[in-house]
């Protein structure tokens, strides 16, 4: 699993930082000092777990987590704090657990065992998806072109790819601009499109294999398409796991 230590004052970062290099399985990514660096970390890193002081300078722990909450794919927070006063107010903003410093390398490894549990809950979701199909649900996508609009048939569609504000489908005709989001797409297709990156739904369909490139990324190979999506390593454990069901 990859971490993101957020804290304001350095040495508090650098003794986390020497106890996660203690634990097996996990990997620190990168270190933050105020929010706007850990949400610059989070888009070039895609951690799946946040290790959050509270008390910072300019946006503090609680509101960086409401941000996080609004993520397409947030990842697990894990309040680390010197003030116990906040825990209700921490388990609110829907934290994995809360630490009071010093932290204890077994009070860490425990609290990251439960960030653990929540990931495993997308797996979980990977194995449903067959089950949930509903009748009653669209089977086109409709988007607004010059033409007019256009309705692109669900079958036809390789992946959904956001890029800021925009969502591209690429399908068997072209790519084209949407309005739905990511997290309506995933909400309402969980049968047919599988979350493999904070930016990217894959049809499940259209999903051949996935593969480690040399410079260390996965991907997925597509059929019929050159294109290869990135697998954030997040997703790769669970998405393995779903694809070896397939």
């Amino acid at each position: 699993m990859d971490l993101l230590i957020v804290d304001d004052e350095a040495l508090a970062r650098q003794r986390l930082a020497r106890m996660v290099e203690r634990l097996e399985g996990y990997r620190l990514v990168a270190q933050a000092a105020d929010a706007a660096e850990a949400m610059a970390a989070m888009a070039e890193h895609d951690p799946d777990v946040v290790l959050c002081d509270i008390r910072m300078p300019g946006q503090d722990g609680l509101q960086l987590a409401q941000q996080i909450s609004t993520m397409e794919d947030p990842p697990a927070i894990i309040f680390c704090t010197a003030y116990d006063e906040y825990a209700l107010d921490a388990f609110g903003a829907q934290a994995v657990d809360y630490l009071l410093k010093p932290v204890s390398d077994e009070k860490l490894q425990a609290a990251l065992n439960k960030a653990q549990k929540v990931n495993r809950a997308q797996l979980a979701a990977l194995a449903q998806a067959d089950s949930d199909v509903s009748a009653d649900s669209r089977k086109h996508i409709s988007a607004r072109t010059r033409r007019g609009v256009e309705l692109i048939p669900l079958d036809a569609i390789h992946y959904f790819l956001a890029d800021h504000k925009y969502v591209t489908v690429y399908h068997d005709d072209n790519e084209t601009l949407i309005d739905d989001t990511l997290k309506e797409l995933e909400q309402e297709f969980p049968e047919r499109f599988v979350r493999v990156h904070r930016n990217a739904l894959v049809a499940i369909k259209a999903i051949e294999g996935m593969e480690r490139s040399p410079q260390g990324q996965y991907r997925l190979r597509l059929k019929g398409l050159d294109h290869q999506p990135v697998v954030s390593r997040r997703h790769v454990s669970p998405l393995r796991e779903f694809l070896s069901r397939l």
